[in-house]
């Protein structure tokens, strides 16, 4: 069984001679079909193929050297499993480099969709943060860690983190900003729902926040803070980028980002500026942590993948194709993602 990604390729008339030679010289491609004027809009033909997914993005690149992406389409789907001799041969032998390769436009579009400041952004920003209130009030881990799966953090995080490896400013102040107003807003709203439930005597007058030992790790940073902090967030960044969705979730579960963040509301209304610091550097250690490692991860990912593309520069499957061997003229097509300028 082969890990492969389908391509449907839109591609232009006076483009699709150049396509096809390209994509059957490739030896990581396979299952190459070609459906002449089979689109309309816009107008071209069809290519479909499957390729490897340590090459994909490497193909794709080649694809938007030749305009495809301006002129046509393409289209990515992953398959996680394909019963062919021929997707065996295309995936070739593989190399523990190759271990779950990025597809960097899958990536770029998985981060481009979760970063979105969006009203159902801050809706679970702020009923995680009320969930990890309760949880406080009355000591319950239980209710720290639903807090942790539903906050959607670290989508942002890992939007600034791409955002900075593929020198896409935009993206970054996107990420940024919904990280700004998202945990003021759940800290804020966690305060006030501290007031009111005191108000009404739902709370007792005092918290000893001391005392809770099975929650009051979430405002005592130390060095396993970090710690914890740096694993997860290299164990995130691994996970996204090869959609690893069950060890996400673990990492969700891993850092006490919503929780701190709450604590700092519930303290507040009690009046503990002590918890309230506390939690303040417990929130600041784990989004540093996270962002560091995924930063640091994400860029060795990508130093892996430069080197397979300067390599396959030198491929006689981009002569075929009527491309210049040894160097890109992508730098017209995007800038952004010119190999050279990284």
């Amino acid at each position: 069984m082969a890990a492969v990604i389908h391509l449907r390729i839109v591609v232009p008339n006076h483009q699709a001679e150049n396509a096809l030679e390209l994509l059957d010289s490739t030896q990581s491609v396979c299952n190459l079909i070609y459906l002449q004027g089979a689109a309309r809009r816009p107008e071209g033909d069809v290519i479909l193929c499957d390729v490897s997914r340590r090459d994909a993005s490497v193909v794709i690149a080649d694809l938007r050297e030749l305009d495809i992406d301006e002129e046509g389409s393409i289209a990515m789907e992953e398959i996680d499993s394909e019963i062919s001799r021929a997707g065996a041969e295309a995936e070739g032998k593989k190399r523990l480099g190759d271990i779950d390769p990025v597809v960097w436009e899958e990536l770029d579009s998985r981060t481009h969709e979760s970063v979105e400041l969006s009203a159902s952004f801050l809706l679970f920003m702020v009923l995680a943060m009320l969930i990890a209130s309760v949880g406080i009030y009355f000591n319950q881990p239980i209710l720290i860690v639903a807090a942790m799966v539903v906050g959607p953090e670290f989508g942002p995080i890992s939007g600034a983190c791409v955002a900075i490896v593929s020198r896409e400013p935009e993206l970054a102040k996107r990420s940024l900003l919904a990280l700004a107003i998202g945990f003021p807003l759940g800290t804020f709203v966690a305060f006030l729902a501290t007031v009111f439930f005191d108000t009404i005597g739902q709370l007792p007058d005092t918290i000893n926040f001391e005392t809770h030992t099975l929650t009051r790790f979430i405002a005592q940073p130390d060095m396993f803070s970090l710690y914890i902090a740096v694993i997860a967030g290299v164990v995130g960044m691994i996970s996204l980028t090869a959609s690893k969705s069950s060890a996400l979730v673990g990492v969700l579960i891993s850092v006490t980002t919503i929780p701190a963040a709450a604590n700092m509301g519930v303290a507040a209304a009690y009046g503990d500026w002590v918890t309230v610091r506390g939690a303040a550097i417990q929130l600041g250690v784990n989004l540093a942590g996270i962002f560091a490692a995924g930063l640091l991860t994400l860029y060795v990912q990508r130093l892996i993948y430069v080197r397979r593309r300067h390599a396959h520069l030198h491929d006689e499957s981009r002569k075929i194709a009527g491309l210049p061997v040894g160097s890109s003229r992508r730098r017209r097509v995007d800038p952004a993602e010119e190999v050279d300028a990284f």
